[in-house]
C-alpha cells in the first residue's frame, strides 16, 4: 500500500541528518536520477505502451518545471551526480530548454543526459546542447520504414535518423541508438544495426523485451542477449569490455572496427546488485525499481508545504523499500499498475 506523502516520516529519529548519502540497506550507493518529466508520448511504442492508449494525467497532476528543478536540487545534495531526463517523451514538455538550463546550472550535477525517440531531434538537438544537455539515448526499433512504423504505431523513420544525424553534428558528449529486441519482429536486424552504429559512428544498445502493463509481454517475444550475440557473430567478432559494476548494458568492442555494442539483459541476467538508480515519475512518484509500484508523492510533500530536509528524509525513507533484486520477468507480469510510457524507463 502506499504510504501517505507525511506519514512515510513518522518514526524517523530527529537527529538524523536528511542529507547523508543515498544508501539503501544492502549498501548500494544511488548516484543516479532518472526523472520524467511527461507521461505523454507522440509515438505509441508495442512495448511501451497498450494498445488502446493510457489517460493522460492532467497538467496539474504533473510535476511543474519549478518542482523538477527542486527536487533535482535536493537529489544532487543528496549525492546524485547523474540525472536523466525522460517521458513518456519528453520533447514534448514545454519549456524543456530552459529546464536544461536550469539543471546544467545546479552544482554537483555531471552528465545531464536525455532518452528520446527522436522525432523532433532534427530541429531541437542542437538547442539542448548549448543549453547544457550532454548526451543522448535515441530509441530506434527498426531501420526499415514499414516495420518502424509497426513498432511504434505510425511513427516516421526519416525524421529519426535526421534527428540522429542532428545530435551527432551537435556534438554531444554521448549519442547512443536503444533497440528494444524482439523475437519475430526486428531480430533479422541485429547485424544491420551493428553496421549502422559502425558506420554512423554512434554506439548501439540492445534491450531485452522486458514486461510492462498493457505491452503484451511473452517469453516468447524475448531474445536473449546471449542469441543475439549469436546472431551477431555471424558477421562481426565481439570482444568483452570491462564495465562498472553499476553499468546497465554489458559492453563488447566489435573487433576490427572503433565501435562497442551494449546488450541491457534485464530479463535473463539482472544487474540489480550494481543498481545506483533512483525514478520519479511525471507526477512525483518515487520508483526505487523498475519493477516496483511506484510510492511516496514528493509532490504532494512539496504541495503540502514540506521543507527541503522533509522531502529528503523521505527519499531515504523510500529508498529503504528497494528490493535485492527483482524477481522473474515471467512471475513479474502485470503486477504493475503503470505502462512503461508513464514509468519512464
Amino acid at each position: 500500500m502506499q504510504d501517505e506523502p507525511l506519514d512515510i516520516l513518522k518514526g524517523v529519529s530527529a537527529g538524523t541528518d536528511p542529507w547523508r548519502p543515498l544508501v539503501d540497506r544492502f549498501g548500494r550507493k544511488h548516484t543516479y536520477l532518472r526523472l520524467s518529466l511527461t507521461d505523454r508520448c507522440n509515438f505509441r511504442c508495442r512495448y511501451c505502451m497498450p494498445l488502446h492508449g493510457v489517460e493522460w494525467k492532467p497538467r496539474n497532476e504533473v510535476l511543474s518545471l519549478e518542482e523538477c528543478v527542486r527536487l533535482s536540487w535536493i537529489f544532487v545534495k543528496l549525492g546524485v551526480q547523474k540525472i536523466r531526463l525522460t517521458g513518456g517523451e519528453p520533447s514534448v514538455r514545454k519549456g524543456l530548454v530552459g529546464l536544461i538550463r536550469e539543471l546544467r546550472a545546479l552544482e554537483g550535477l555531471g552528465p545531464l543526459l536525455m532518452t528520446t525517440n527522436g522525432s523532433t531531434l532534427a530541429s531541437q538537438a542542437h538547442a539542448y546542447r548549448a543549453a547544457g544537455l550532454t548526451g543522448l539515448n535515441i530509441s530506434l526499433d527498426s531501420l526499415q520504414p514499414d516495420r518502424f512504423v509497426e513498432v511504434t504505431r505510425g511513427g516516421d523513420l526519416q525524421k529519426v535518423l535526421a534527428g540522429i544525424d542532428a545530435a551527432l553534428d551537435a556534438g554531444y558528449d554521448s549519442v547512443k541508438v536503444n533497440v528494444v529486441a524482439m523475437a519475430g519482429v526486428n531480430d533479422v536486424e541485429l547485424v544491420d544495426f551493428v553496421q549502422f552504429g559502425i558506420d554512423k559512428g554512434v554506439h548501439v544498445r540492445f534491450i531485452e523485451f522486458m514486461p510492462f502493463l498493457g505491452n503484451e509481454w511473452t517469453k516468447a517475444g524475448v531474445l536473449p542477449y546471449r542469441e543475439m550475440i549469436r546472431l551477431i557473430e555471424t558477421q562481426f567478432k565481439l570482444r568483452p569490455l570491462e564495465i562498472d559494476k553499476s553499468a546497465v548494458a554489458k559492453e563488447f568492442q566489435v573487433e576490427g572496427t572503433r565501435a562497442s555494442i551494449g546488450f541491457v539483459t534485464s530479463v535473463t541476467d539482472d544487474f540489480c546488485g550494481g543498481c545506483n538508480r533512483i525514478r520519479l515519475t511525471a507526477e512525483g512518484q518515487i520508483k526505487t525499481c523498475l519493477f516496483l509500484k511506484a510510492g511516496t508523492s514528493l509532490r504532494d510533500m512539496m504541495r503540502q508545504g514540506s521543507s527541503d530536509d522533509e522531502l529528503a528524509e523521505a527519499i531515504h525513507v523510500a529508498l529503504q523499500t528497494k528490493w535485492a533484486g527483482h524477481p522473474a520477468m515471467d512471475q513479474w507480469v502485470g503486477h504493475d499498475d503503470k505502462a512503461m510510457v508513464q514509468i519512464g524507463g
